[in-house]
């Protein structure tokens, strides 16, 4: 089997408010974690391509600051399958995956589509955006020239989709609906 590009964002494994802050249907963290795990490796084979756009996880939960020991950030990323990209989200500062990629561009069947966590960093060079950070607030929409899709975990049932997956759905959405314009928000960082 060749193997396959899956996208997705904001796992936030380890982020015990996030099922509170949006409504995720699980009844503990433990929950989250494991079912996100379980979805993503149902999922991806480890010969896939996996791109994940954006906080990851909430921080290094790890207690010991001693040598050899390894965070959760690192054990959790050694569980999932796949050849890992990983996108920096704005809750990735404090995390210790040290990821470095702010935005990237991928070719996909001749086209050219931007990956950035956050929507209000979109390029509008590309036709299509690939984002996450707004979590279940919406799947698709237009945002000055470009569409945005967002790859977030908690619009898509918490599986990894293929970038093919995701352009169909999109194409699906606007036979029968219009793509609402995006409206950034801009706030100070703490």
């Amino acid at each position: 089997r060749m193997s396959r590009q899956f996208i997705s964002a904001d796992y936030h494994l380890g982020h015990g408010n996030i099922i509170k802050y949006c409504n995720r249907p699980f009844k503990s963290l433990e929950e989250m974690n494991e079912t996100i795990i379980r979805r993503h490796n149902e999922r991806i084979k480890p010969e896939d391509f996996f791109f994940h756009n954006g906080d990851f996880c909430f921080k290094n939960t790890n207690e010991s600051k001693g040598e050899g020991v390894r965070s959760k950030a690192q054990e959790w990323n050694s569980r999932l399958n796949g050849n890992k990209i990983f996108i920096k989200g704005n809750h990735d500062k404090n995390n210790s995956m040290q990821t470095i990629i702010k935005s990237c561009i991928i070719t996909f069947a001749g086209k050219d589509y931007n990956m950035c966590h956050n929507p209000n960093d979109a390029d509008f060079r590309f036709e299509i955006n690939l984002t996450g950070h707004v979590h279940q607030n919406w799947r698709f929409k237009r945002y000055n020239r470009t569409k945005l899709i967002n790859v977030g975990v908690d619009v898509w049932n918490f599986y990894p989709r293929t970038i093919d997956e995701l352009l169909n759905e999109l194409k699906k959405y606007e036979k029968n609906n219009k793509l609402e314009e995006y409206q950034p928000y801009y706030r100070e960082e703490a």
